[in-house]
């Protein structure tokens, strides 16, 4: 489902832990990391695409996580021109977003990457909030950061923390290569 500008409508999913961290997953057989998303379906609203998502990539269900809040309008990046395919239609320039906060309320032994048939991550860690914002590919860089600071308020009601100090504290989190 492509809208008449080009854009595929997408759901964007952050996951938190109690110690205020974000889920970060690497693409199967890449050095590529992002946070869980995927297409709506024609038949679906963002929250429905949402869980299914979640459950598809995560392996988490509805009441394992607590929705926190969404963006309130769609968020848009474009392709680099290398990546678009001119060649089937119809023609899909980029993505437009609507992003979802969630914590999670249940264990670690709950996440399964693996779910699905094609799986999206095979592996993850958690990460410090504003990490992903130097991680991620570069096209996406943009919509990150809006997701990022409109949501942040659920996370971090007394402010945002600093960048530069988020970045700098601590050991990076453990990799998990977990699948069940």
């Amino acid at each position: 489902m492509i809208d008449s500008d080009g854009f595929r409508p997408n759901v964007g999913i952050i996951l938190t832990n109690k110690e205020r961290c974000l889920f970060w997953g690497r693409r199967v057989g890449q050095n590529a990391w992002q946070f869980p998303q995927g297409g709506i379906k024609a038949d679906e609203v963002p929250v429905d695409a949402m869980f299914r998502e979640l459950e598809e990539e995560v392996g988490l269900l509805s009441h394992q996580v607590t929705v926190l809040g969404c963006t309130k309008r769609w968020l848009r990046y474009r392709l680099p021109k290398r990546f678009i395919r001119r060649h089937c239609g119809p023609l899909c320039i980029g993505q437009k977003q609507v992003w979802f906060m969630l914590r999670v309320n249940c264990g670690e032994d709950a996440f399964c990457l693996d779910k699905s048939s094609k799986p999206e991550f095979d592996a993850w860690r958690w990460v410090f909030y504003w990490q992903p914002l130097q991680e991620v590919v570069y096209f996406k860089r943009q919509v990150y950061q809006q997701a990022l600071e409109e949501l942040a308020p659920l996370l971090y009601p007394e402010g945002a923390p600093v960048r530069r100090q988020i970045l700098a504290t601590g050991q990076p989190p453990l990799l998990r290569q977990k699948h069940r």
